[in-house]
């Protein structure tokens, strides 16, 4: 089965108004989920409870009202989506965090299997510099 871009729309826009947890819904069990870069955030996730472990709790202990995601644009081609996104978060200790986002999803039937993200490095390093956890 091959998403639409509205379809896409809908499922990120869940993680625009902060409901997180139906947008993880969408996201299979076992996905393969890299996040690209040299920060604390990086890493190759083979489960979608390791990768929300290691990157959006992570997160939250920094950013007080999330990364606050929103959609710019979306592509679709088959069954892969390039969704590119940026957030407009702050963080604990007043940083904006307005990075940018380009996550290229791979669906299988109505869940993301595959995740391939690329983001600002040098900014979530300054995230987490100053703002340990």
């Amino acid at each position: 089965m091959s998403v639409n871009v509205a379809q896409v729309r809908a499922l990120f826009k869940k993680l625009e108004t902060g409901d997180g947890s139906e947008f993880f819904t969408h996201v299979a069990e076992d996905v393969d989920w890299t996040v690209q870069g040299t920060h604390p955030l990086a890493g190759h996730y083979h489960s979608k409870a390791d990768f929300v472990a290691h990157t959006f709790e992570k997160l939250a202990k920094v950013l007080p009202h999330g990364a606050q995601l929103h959609v710019e644009h979306a592509l679709v081609s088959g069954d892969w989506v390039i969704v590119e996104l940026h957030s407009l978060a702050t963080a604990k200790n007043g940083l904006r965090f307005d990075n940018r986002y380009c996550w290229l999803c791979r669906f299988a039937e109505d869940k993301i299997v595959e995740v391939r993200a690329y983001l600002d490095s040098a900014l979530v390093a300054r995230l987490f510099e100053e703002n340990p956890i």
